[in-house]
């Protein structure tokens, strides 16, 4: 499998403020891995306002799990992972 040009990671922020749970956990993951450093973006799905960058990202691409990355390979569609590990095993350890 070649390498990904380009890794976005979309993670919720709730109306209070906070990060969505799950999008915490995550980042935790990737940072504690190391693969943070393989994520070139992170843009926030910002729950109180739908023209949040992620929001629309979310809505374009039909998705409606937090967190989520979108792998854009050269001369290929961008793929969505919505699982964590699925994304691990398929494009960050591969």
């Amino acid at each position: 499998m070649t390498s990904p040009a380009k890794i976005t990671m979309v993670k919720k922020i709730m109306a209070d403020g906070s990060p969505c749970a799950k999008c915490g956990q995550v980042m935790g993951k990737l940072e504690s891995s190391g693969h943070i450093k393989s994520i070139d973006r992170i843009i926030e799905a910002r729950e109180d306002d739908p023209n949040s960058e992620g929001m629309q990202l979310s809505s374009l691409l039909g998705v409606d799990k937090a967190p989520f990355f979108v792998v854009e390979r050269e001369d290929q569609q961008p793929e969505v992972f919505t699982i964590y590990f699925k994304l691990v095993k398929e494009v960050l350890d591969a």
